[in-house]
């Protein structure tokens, strides 16, 4: 190689180099710049709410030989008579009401004396929109007991039916605490909160009034009638 051909690809060589280093530092430059001017924030908003629904399960049941499973079904008869009845003068109606079929399980014999039992049961299911009305139905269905029913109430549940309209509503106002709480970090580096560059919600977590017993995956409390509807958002906004 001649020396100008040589002098020519060391001056290329040194461009290339320099070229390199300069759009290098443009780019973290860049970089740098961009990341500063972006704050990431959490929002939240909280809102208590008055179920609106509520069911209640209730379960019968009567344990019984195996050779007078007949007496079961009577048993069993009788105590869903009184429940009708009591949930007739209750002023329930009858759509209201879901009667599940006879089921029947062996029970386990502790004593080792060679008899087989069988407890039978059957579930009644009960749903309404007028939640004091079923609650004051809870109340009732262990006093059957004094007429010999076997009856207890297996569960009581609330519900809340306009959750879908709320969160909507919900992911606004905590979209606002977001920015409330960027304009507040932006103050102590004398920026201000532009347009929000992007948004994510979390799950929604539907409480006891006034818990902290959140879950990652969301909750939803239906032992009480009162409840605190929770929603938290992440968001990221442009820095002026």
């Amino acid at each position: 190689m001649t020396e100008s051909k040589l002098n020519t690809a060391i001056i290329l060589g040194v461009a290339l180099i320099i070229s390199a280093l300069i759009f290098g530092g443009f780019y973290y430059f860049a970089q740098s710049k961009n990341s500063t001017d972006a704050l990431s924030v959490t929002g939240s908003t909280k809102m208590r709410v008055t179920s609106d629904q509520a069911k209640l399960i209730i379960n019968l049941s009567s344990i019984v030989y195996a050779n007078d499973l007949s007496s079961g079904n009577r048993d069993i008869a009788h105590d869903l008579a009184l429940t009708r009845d009591l949930l007739k003068k209750s002023g329930v109606a009858d759509a209201d009401i879901v009667e599940s079929p006879i089921s029947m399980n062996q029970v386990w014999d502790q004593n080792n004396t060679g008899q087989i039992r069988y407890q039978l049961s059957q579930i009644i299911t009960l749903q309404s929109n007028d939640v004091n009305k079923i609650t004051d139905i809870s109340k009732k269905i262990p006093t059957l007991a004094e007429q010999g029913a076997i009856i207890s109430v297996q569960s009581l549940e609330y519900y809340y039916s306009k959750l879908p309209d709320l969160r909507v509503s919900l992911l606004t106002q905590a979209v606002q605490d977001a920015k409330a709480r960027a304009e507040k970090i932006a103050e102590g580096t004398g920026r201000h909160v532009g347009s929000v560059i992007s948004a994510s919600n979390g799950v929604v977590q539907i409480l006891t009034p006034n818990s902290v017993d959140i879950s990652d995956y969301g909750s939803y409390d239906t032992s009480s009638i009162e409840k605190d509807v929770m929603v938290t958002i992440k968001a990221s906004f442009r820095l002026k």
